[in-house]
Order: C-alpha cells, then structure tokens, then sequence
C-alpha cells in the first residue's frame, strides 16, 4: 500500500498548485443557477465589532452583491441564511454544547445584533429568501431543498462563510442532492488561512468547481435568462 503523500507546501501553495492544473476535470455550469449567500451576518462580518467576525477577500461583499444582482437579473434565485438561535438555545442541539460563553455559536439569540444581515448587502426582500439555518449545512432543516426544486436549478453557487465550515458542509449536501457546484474563490471567506485554504482544496478536487469570481459574473452576464417563476392565478372548471 502507497504511502500517504507528504509535502512542505502550506494551504496557501498547495491551493495555487491545485488550482493551477491544466487537467482539473470541471462539473461546469448547468443551465440555471441558485445564488445561496451563507451566514452574511455581523457575527461573522463586522470585524469592528465581533472577534468572530473576520475577511479574507476585501471586496467579498461587493462581489457577493454583483453576483447576486446578476442572478436576479436573469430570474435566478437568490437565497441568503443566518444563524440564531432561540432563548435556550435548544435548536443549536449537541453543536452547542462545547463552550458557552458570550461570543459561543448557541449565544447568537434570535434579534440579536449578531444575527442581523451585514448593512452593506443589497438584499431584495420582495423577491430574494432570508432563512435562518440552524446547523452547518444550508440543505440541513431548512425550505432551500424546496426552493431549489420548485426555481429547476440545476447550479449551485455558494458565497459566504466559513470556507472551512458552514461553506463546506453546504457544498458536500448541495453535490449529494445531485447540483452542480460552484465556489467563487473570492467570494468565500474564513477565520484563519489554513483551513481557508485546505478547504478550497477540498472542494476544488471532490466537490466543486471553484472559479474566480470573474469567471461566475461572466458566465452570469453570458446567460440568455431564465422564465420567471409564475404563479397560477385560477382555473377555469
């Protein structure tokens, strides 16, 4: 039996080396796609604020919003989630069990500033869903399975944080339930490089196409639009 590879690269190298192979076979874009913004919320993007919070990419906001903007545009979905809790903390289940202290994943309560959306998205509350997840995974408890049947997505594009958990968790359930998957490289953010990086990794090589944003706001642009989702208004008997 081979022996486990070992190599003096850090996250950061590897990542350059993995995403530099010319023969990284892609899942590519399908025909359309679902915009799934995770945990953009203060606890994790107010750096000012929170010593939760942190930033990889300084324009991940930005981009976040043109990709979303985009999607929009071509009667895509777009989804965003947070995290809160309620008072006890029950629905956090056996995940909030490990510490609990002020700043403890369990403590993000429902209202609470830490559960509200960063001010600098541009969420469109008519026509994009706001959905509060309980547990890593976005597919995990929560309507966006649904969602994503009732808009015929057959793509997946995740944005937001981390890379290493909630990111992650989301991409291995969205290529499980049968997406393709996409993860704009600077769209996507984490605490600390090495699991930022590791995990890019991870995904480009199991789970994901991850691309530069550019390549998804092109591809976006490039789109002809999708039929809008109409609802029945009567039938005739």
């Amino acid at each position: 039996m081979p022996a486990m590879q070992t190599s003096d690269l850090t996250p950061r190298q590897y990542w350059e080396e993995v995403k530099a192979n010319p023969n990284r076979a892609k899942f590519g874009f399908g025909d359309k796609a679902a915009i799934i913004n995770i945990d953009l919320q203060r606890a994790y993007t107010d750096v000012d604020t929170f010593k939760t919070a942190y930033q990889t990419h300084p324009k991940q906001i930005d981009y976040v919003n043109e990709v979303s903007a985009l999607a929009r545009d071509k009667n895509m979905p777009v989804i965003w989630t947070y995290v809160a809790y309620m008072d006890n903390a029950d629905d956090a289940g056996a995940w909030g069990t490990r510490t609990n202290t002020p700043d403890s994943l369990q403590n993000i309560k429902v209202g609470d500033e830490r559960s509200e959306m960063d001010p600098r998205l541009d969420i469109d509350h008519s026509r994009d869903a706001l959905i509060n997840k309980r547990m890593a995974s976005v597919f995990h408890d929560t309507m966006i399975p649904s969602l994503l049947v009732w808009h015929k997505v057959d793509t997946v594009i995740l944005t937001g944080g981390s890379t290493s958990g909630c990111v992650r968790a989301s991409c291995v359930a969205s290529l499980s339930t049968g997406y393709r998957t996409i993860v704009p490289e600077e769209c996507v953010a984490d605490k600390h490089e090495i699991p930022h990086f590791a995990n890019l990794c991870d995904m480009m090589l199991k789970y994901a196409d991850v691309e530069p944003v550019d390549t998804v706001l092109q591809w976006l642009r490039d789109h002809p639009g999708c039929e809008p989702i109409r609802q029945a208004r009567g039938a005739d008997f």
